[in-house]
């Protein structure tokens, strides 16, 4: 319905292009058609309390004023209760708050108008196309207001993508993540890292033109050499930290793996409180790799249910071990399922001596799997009893029957989780897309050319090339291509 409705207020709109884009100054980015006033539904679609009606453009206050009148704009930024009504027929549509939000003192920095009006299908249709009547307005284009705000310069784009990571978050890190982002931290840290290298630029370029002038400070070069290399390190240390942050803003990848019967898919159904798996005492259910989005203990993360490994089966349960094998392989975190009551069977001491032992010795680059090992079925040990395993590495009890130990589970989890994909709440911002990425290693690569060079120009116009990458981070020199993709994120009203 909403769409046919969208289609039906944009035939509806009569306001007129500008031919010509608004610019942000310096940054060479444009708009297009925002010359136009646009306008759109901002709150979610279907039936609710409110819903937020939001314009943007020279036309904000005529089309405040045409759908309130007699009534004259309210004062700026305060609510005001007016009666809506048809520009055209004068038809009442709803009695709603209105604000005035005169630019440059807005979202986008623009002249901006919100109708808080009634959330029923009728109302919201009503008012959108009594705005598509009001010349001058035209319905907005997917993220459209976000990227008029970039273009006046009200956010970076950085701001511009932790928004949208905002917006998207499901999970209490990432929404962590998309607030520091937002308040511009990483936007701060590149800008820090611009000035060292505009400072260090600036004295290379001095000694080019004033080498041979007694009144040029001693120590110029060695300084500028200094800061570099402090700021190698720097990108160094976030570039090794870069895979955290875009695990936290996708998920992170965790492996339910064991034997046949060990209770896995009891387990992925328990930590994902949904039917994701059959679960039956017949070993072998599991056959092929089952994945389900999951928030575990605030982190974001995709879990995956995986045939028991065991040798001897038929092909097809054959080809499920095999592509177990495999997800064990590319895991971020690997949870290893046992059955507490049967760690003396061939199959589990097959499983311990295979996986849970390889990943606590580690590989020979130093770089161990992270690896969770669950005593599953707790519930079937005698009460009070010894521990099961006193010579296993460090483990955890659990009963997906009655849920004895999922708690301690899921804080492991915590945890684990918080290593691998990063804590939002601590340390510096995290680097959650792979542009940001390419730019840090861009201007990494620059600066070992500025320390390999002899050349003085040469050394001068790498540490252009490195400030440039850092700028593109922000947004400074980003081709329309990058932006396209980036604000196409953004729903309609945002």
């Amino acid at each position: 319905m909403w769409r046919g409705l969208w289609t039906l207020v944009a035939r509806a709109a009569r306001g007129p292009r500008s031919p010509r884009p608004c610019t942000r100054q310096g940054s060479g980015v444009s708009v297009p058609g925002s010359g136009a006033t646009i306008f759109a539904l901002s709150s979610g679609h279907g039936r609710c309390g409110i819903a937020v009606i939001r314009t943007s453009g020279p036309a904000s206050g005529h089309a405040l004023r045409s759908l309130t009148a007699p009534r004259d704009l309210p004062p700026a930024r305060s609510a005001c209760l007016r009666l809506l009504s048809h520009p055209r027929s004068g038809e009442p549509l709803d009695r709603a708050l209105v604000l005035w939000f005169p630019g440059p003192q807005s979202f986008t920095g623009e002249d901006c108008a919100e109708f808080h009006v009634h959330g029923g299908p009728a109302v919201v249709s009503g008012v959108l196309q009594a705005l598509g009547c009001v010349p001058g307005l035209r319905p907005a284009e997917a993220g459209e207001f976000t990227r008029r705000a970039f273009a006046h310069g009200k956010l970076s784009l950085t701001e511009v993508e932790g928004l949208a990571d905002l917006i998207h978050a499901e999970t209490e890190a990432q929404r962590r993540q998309a607030l520091r982002q937002l308040d511009g931290e990483l936007g701060h840290l590149c800008h820090g890292w611009a000035r060292t290298l505009t400072k260090a630029l600036a004295h290379v370029e001095a000694y080019i033109d004033f080498g041979e002038d007694d009144n040029l400070e001693e120590g110029v070069l060695e300084q500028a050499n200094s800061e570099v290399r402090e700021l190698q390190l720097a990108l160094g240390a976030h570039l090794r930290d870069a895979r955290r942050g875009q695990r936290l803003r996708s998920g992170a990848h965790v492996v339910v793996a064991g034997p046949p019967n060990a209770g896995k898919s009891s387990l992925v159904n328990l930590l994902s409180r949904k039917p994701v798996s059959i679960v039956s005492p017949e070993p072998g259910t599991t056959r092929d790799v089952l994945e389900t989005p999951v928030d575990l203990a605030g982190f974001p993360a995709l879990l995956s249910d995986t045939a028991g490994l065991r040798e001897g089966a038929g092909p097809v349960e054959q080809e499920g071990v095999r592509r177990a094998r495999e997800r064990l392989e590319q895991a971020d975190l690997v949870l290893a399922v046992l059955d507490a009551s049967d760690l003396a069977s061939p199959s589990s001491c097959n499983f311990l001596d295979t996986v849970v032992a390889p990943a606590g010795a580690g590989s020979p680059n130093g770089n161990s799997q992270r690896l969770l090992l669950v005593l599953n079925k707790s519930d079937l040990l005698p009460p009070g009893g010894p521990d099961p395993s006193p010579n296993l590495r460090p483990h955890l009890l659990l009963s997906c029957l009655t849920g004895e130990g999922l708690d301690g589970l899921l804080e492991a989890l915590r945890k684990e989780l918080a290593q691998v994909c990063g804590d939002p709440s601590t340390g510096p911002p995290l680097l959650t897309r792979a542009r940001h990425q390419h730019h840090l290693q861009g201007c990494l690569d620059a600066l070992g050319h500025y320390t390999q060079t002899k050349d003085l120009a040469l050394a001068a116009e790498a540490l252009r090339l490195a400030r440039g990458h850092l700028a593109r981070i922000t947004g400074g020199g980003g081709t329309e291509e990058i932006l396209d993709i980036i604000f196409r994120d953004f729903c309609v009203g945002k």
